[in-house]
């Protein structure tokens, strides 16, 4: 039978669990990586397994969010993120080094290979043929463990690509026309395979575009074929080695298929406040841009900051408009620097940050109240940028770099002739010196641990009833920044869970914490896609800390219901989604936990009397991680067991 790319690949590593669509499967993971604002409890976790050195074929430790070192909270953690690297076999990557995404294309990424990682906008490095996903931490932990990955087998959408790429449009107007057609919760539960004869047209950087903004779909993942293109660009790496041709079978099936003709795209932007809201930049003519931000993991390669060094050539932004730049990586600073286009973004007045995430995550680069601010990054969430009224669009870096000259978004009609498209110099440098790679034994290292890694609290099983609080009711697109604010203050709180949790719905309800500390214990209720955005466990994490035993919700966002079922919350659906106006924050639930089976419906009662029917989607794996407490007390008990 003739299998699609992410059907082989699946196969090759197939632990347990059959491939039809839904079910249950565990894969061999190859590679894993971590960023530091998650990596630190990762690594918390890993530590309380007790093992000596990861066992995977290859684990990266990336600093790219928490660079802003204000105070000792950020630095204690990248020491000790360092001397866990050295102790358990795990190349570092220390700050300033690059976003760990575009280092991981550019240093590690193999075509064929799985790769799963603390990270979101893992599936990046999709773009090399790569089967690369976002988890969350402990999902990481387990894996380096040795331990399979554990999802549903995902549909696959088949990407007919045709046509090319033609004028201003380029790969990120791909990947936001996309997101337009089928929404942030489009691709829940699906793969996204890019196929047909714009492929080619393509490079491994534009790919990767593509791949990392598909996690803005929902998507499990989205992946490219590896072929000559993907040869071409690991050759350039300085990796010709990794390369290996992969692409799907002739004739494979599909559970869908969505054409795009790559010829008829135009530049487009994402609206405030989501990125499925797109517009075309024709639309936004005359709107008045104070901010304008090129990098990020989405759009920081040297082909991207290239383009806007061309555009930006003997110019200078308005006078009203600031512009700031984040190289992806080292190596992309050293490739502009060698083929001189770094001096004309020096002397456009352009601000050079850190190769770092910087204001993609809200560390530094905020907009001014109410400012409009074109942004090449994956995410425009109300408050993401640390200006909770900033009008953030994001948009492709040639439209970046237009939108800073001209003070304003323009119609592309007149912006002229399109800079000459690069994907990378004739001679590469390579960075690989700079990772520190970890010593053949680690086990006289020493774990350096300042006084913000704090150890994970051990989480009780789950009651057999549980009774609780409506402890608050909210809407529909919930992200994890809402729940968990992201921004320098709080993210140096990564490793410090009691700390953290302080913060756990502070901008959407500022008494919510006070309340739960109150009731003790409590619910959430939520409308459709609960929990969407990054993979940041500590949005599970900090509710459990503070006492919540379930979250209701219409529907959830891939990572974050598995993070719910690592760390002991139930997820639970509404039956019938017109009851979620019959439930009020407030209410008083009852629920018969320990009568739960998978796929079952079953009842909770309000307030002792009225019914509401409620099912969930759990395999009985996932329920008795719950009932056990989490999946770490799952873990510890089935190694008791099979050592005893």
């Amino acid at each position: 039978m003739p299998h699609n790319l992410t059907q082989k690949i699946i196969a090759e590593h197939l632990v347990s669990g059959d491939m039809t669509p839904g079910a249950e499967i565990a894969l061999r993971i190859d590679q894993t990586l971590t960023q530091d604002a998650t990596g630190t409890m990762a690594y918390l976790q890993f530590e309380a397994m007790g093992l000596d050195r990861v066992q995977t074929e290859l684990s990266v430790s990336y600093v790219d969010h928490n660079t802003l070192q204000v105070g000792f909270r950020n630095p204690d953690d990248h020491r000790y993120l360092q001397s866990v690297a050295e102790k358990y076999g795990i190349v570092f990557s220390p700050p300033g080094t690059g976003i760990c995404h575009q280092l991981h294309l550019e240093n590690f990424a193999k075509p064929g290979k799985t790769l799963i990682g603390s990270d979101s906008h893992t599936p990046t490095a999709g773009g090399a043929g790569a089967m690369a996903m976002g988890a969350g931490g402990l999902s990481v932990a387990l894996a380096m463990a040795g331990e399979p990955y554990v999802i549903s087998m995902p549909k696959v959408v088949k990407v007919n690509l045709t046509g090319r790429l033609t004028g201003w449009a380029s790969a990120k107007d791909i990947i936001l026309h996309l997101l337009g057609k089928l929404s942030v919760k489009g691709g829940v539960g699906k793969v996204f395979e890019y196929a047909g004869e714009g492929v080619a047209s393509l490079s491994v950087p534009e790919r990767a575009v593509i791949t990392n903004m598909g996690a803005e779909l929902g998507a499990t993942t989205s992946i490219f074929p590896s072929d000559a293109r993907t040869r071409e660009f690991l050759t350039a790496m300085g990796r010709p080695g990794d390369f290996s041709e992969l692409g799907p079978d002739p004739d494979a099936d599909y559970d869908e298929v969505v054409d795009i003709d790559l010829s008829s795209l135009e530049p487009m932007a994402a609206a405030p406040h989501m990125p499925d809201k797109a517009v075309t930049i024709a639309s936004l003519d005359g709107l008045k841009v104070d901010q304008a931000c090129i990098g990020s993991c989405t759009n920081s390669s040297f082909a991207d900051l290239a383009a806007a060094a061309d555009i930006l050539n003997g110019q200078k932004p308005h006078p009203d408009t600031d512009l700031l730049i984040a190289p992806g990586s080292r190596q992309v600073l050293l490739m502009l620097s060698r083929e001189g286009l770094l001096d004309p973004i020096i002397t456009s007045g352009a601000r050079i940050l850190e190769c770092a995430c910087g204001p993609c995550i809200g560390m530094g680069g905020s907009p001014s109240s109410g400012g409009v601010s074109a942004r090449t990054f994956n995410r425009n969430f109300e408050g993401r940028s640390g200006t909770k009224d900033g009008q953030v669009y994001l948009v492709s870096p040639m439209t970046a770099a237009i939108a800073a000259l001209n003070g304003k978004f323009t119609d592309p009609a007149g912006w002229g002739e399109p800079p000459k498209r690069r994907e990378f110099p004739a001679d590469v440098p390579s960075i690989r010196a700079m990772f520190i790679d970890p010593p053949a034994d680690g086990s006289k290292v020493e774990i350096k641990r300042g006084p913000n890694i704090v150890a994970l609290d051990p989480f009780e099983p789950m009651p057999s009833v549980i009774e609780a609080t409506v402890a608050l009711k909210v809407g529909d697109d919930i992200t994890t920044d809402h729940i968990l604010p992201a921004g320098a203050e709080i993210t140096a709180l990564r490793s410090n869970i009691p700390a953290i949790s302080r913060h756990i719905f502070g901008r959407v309800d500022p008494e919510f914490v006070d309340r739960i500390d109150r009731l003790d214990q409590g619910v959430i209720l939520a409308g459709e896609n609960y929990g969407q955005g990054s993979s940041r466990e500590h949005a599970a994490l900090g509710p459990r800390h503070l006492g919540v035993k379930a979250v209701i919700a219409k529907s959830f966002a891939r990572i974050h219901r598995a993070n719910l079922v690592n760390f002991g919350i139930l997820p639970l659906l509404l039956a019938d989604p017109a009851d979620f106006d019959r439930l009020d924050q407030g209410a008083k639930i009852r629920l018969d936990a320990a009568a739960i089976r998978p796929g079952v419906e079953t009842v909770l009662t309000i307030d002792g009397g009225d019914p509401i029917p409620v099912k969930n989607d759990l395999t009985e794996k996932e329920l008795a991680t719950i009932k056990a407490g989490g999946l770490l007390n799952a873990v510890r008990a089935s190694r008791q067991g099979a050592s005893s």
